[in-house]
Order: structure tokens, then sequence, then C-alpha cells
């Protein structure tokens, strides 16, 4: 199973990140992304990327989120994270990613900005936030982008309005406070990855 779920785990600290992410992993996620303002973000990095290669065979998709500059991307991918995400659409942070062979999702509002990321090489787009742009106009700006184009919504995106965003031809969701927030215990996290993933399925209906 490689849904087009990613897990961003905002405020984890190096301590508790092993078992959150086999919780997730183990609710069929694949994407993990651990924002770079979280405490020790580097450290869960490196502990997560070598956990996955050894115990779920490479198949884990592990990265950072709020990559805001390309030093930043260099230690991400000297940590082991091959995901970088971003909020903005900073052209040398991608350029800097897909240089280094790593997964580049810039955020972007307008279309403007996804052609400017796409330019540079983003793998694919975020559109954040992307209550703030809305379905129509998403719609509006997928009717322009190359076909193939991956948009992930993020940013009030959850198992209430799924099945719209899905109806509406996204391609994928980013999930923050929906799947994790700090004090959740594993066990209440992988309760809530598992019933994303079931809403998730059930939307395609």
């Amino acid at each position: 199973m490689n849904l087009p779920l990613v897990a961003i785990l905002r405020g984890v600290t190096p301590d508790k990140i092993l078992a959150i992410a086999d919780e997730i992993v183990g609710a069929g996620i694949t994407r993990i992304e651990v924002p770079l303002n979280s405490p020790e973000p580097l450290v869960s990095i490196a502990k997560l990327a070598h956990h996955c290669a050894e115990k779920h065979d490479g198949r884990i998709l592990v990265g950072a989120g709020t990559v805001l500059t390309a030093e930043q991307v260099r230690e991400v991918h000297a940590a082991g994270g091959r995901l970088v995400v971003s909020p903005n659409a900073d052209v040398e942070v991608i350029r800097e990613t897909r240089r280094l062979d790593m997964v580049s999702m810039p955020g972007i509002v307008t279309p403007t900005e996804a052609f400017a990321a796409l330019a540079a090489g983003a793998s694919g787009l975020k559109l954040f936030p992307a209550t703030q742009v809305g379905i129509v106009n998403m719609k509006a700006m997928q009717a322009v982008l190359p076909p193939g184009t991956e948009l992930y919504a993020v940013g009030g995106i959850g198992a209430d309005n799924f099945a719209e965003w899905r109806a509406a031809g996204v391609h994928g969701a980013g999930l923050g406070t929906a799947i994790y927030t700090p004090g959740l215990s594993a066990e209440q996290v992988g309760e809530r990855a598992r019933a994303l993933v079931a809403a998730w399925n059930a939307a395609s209906n």
C-alpha cells in the first residue's frame, strides 16, 4: 500500500519518533515529515531514516517540513532525509533538493508559484493553506497545470472533507494536527492514522 498521504509530526521529539512512526506505517502511511521547527528535528530524522531502512526495507519516505533554505536542505540530506517540504516555493530550495536527488514538495497558492516551482524541478506541489485556496480555485489551477502534476492539499484537510477534495481531483493530502499533536501516545496516533486511512479510502467510493 502506497497511499498519497503525508504524516506531519510537528512537535515530535526524538525519544517518541520511532514508536509513533511504527504506528503510522502500520496504518499504511509511508511518507513521514518532521518539521524543522520541532525539537531536535535532525536527530529525529536521522533516527527515523536509520530505523525505517532497517525495519521497513527503505520503503518509507522520511524527510523534513518547514524547510526554508538550501543549507537546511543539505542538513536534512546529511541526516538521511529524502523528502523536503516547504510552506513556500523558494527556487533555490527546490533546486538544491533536486540536485541531491531528493523529493521536493514546495508550498504554492497561485498558478504563478506553481509553474515557477515546476520549472525549478519540484517533484510535486503542496497546496497550502488548502482551505484558503478552496476547491473551486484548486480546480481552476488544475485545468492549466501539466498533466500528471501531483497536488497535495495541506491545511484543514481531514476525514470530514476528504471526499469533496478527492472528488475535485486532488492527488493527496498532508495530515498535521489531524494525525498528531504533542502529548499523544503512539497508540493514540495509530488510532488516528488508521481512521484517516479508512476515511481516505472510503472517499474514493
